[in-house]
């Protein structure tokens, strides 16, 4: 996934702040859980599973808030 996202610290901007914006944007991009996610193999089947629980989590989820 190479793409041209930047991250420049603002005018008085501290460190840590500049650093703790760039974990927040980073994780808002997904380059966290795709790092984490690569990081040993995961077989397809298993993949798959995860998924299809997500998405009854966010499901449920959808329907609470309706609510």
């Amino acid at each position: 996934m190479a793409t041209n996202h930047k991250a420049t610290p603002r005018k008085n901007e501290s460190g840590e702040r500049f650093v703790k914006r760039f974990v927040k944007k980073c994780k808002k991009l997904g380059i966290i859980d795709e790092v984490k996610d690569n990081r040993h193999f995961t077989k397809p089947s298993t993949k798959k599973r995860l998924e299809k629980k997500k998405a009854i989590a966010r499901q449920k989820k959808k329907m609470k808030n309706q609510n």
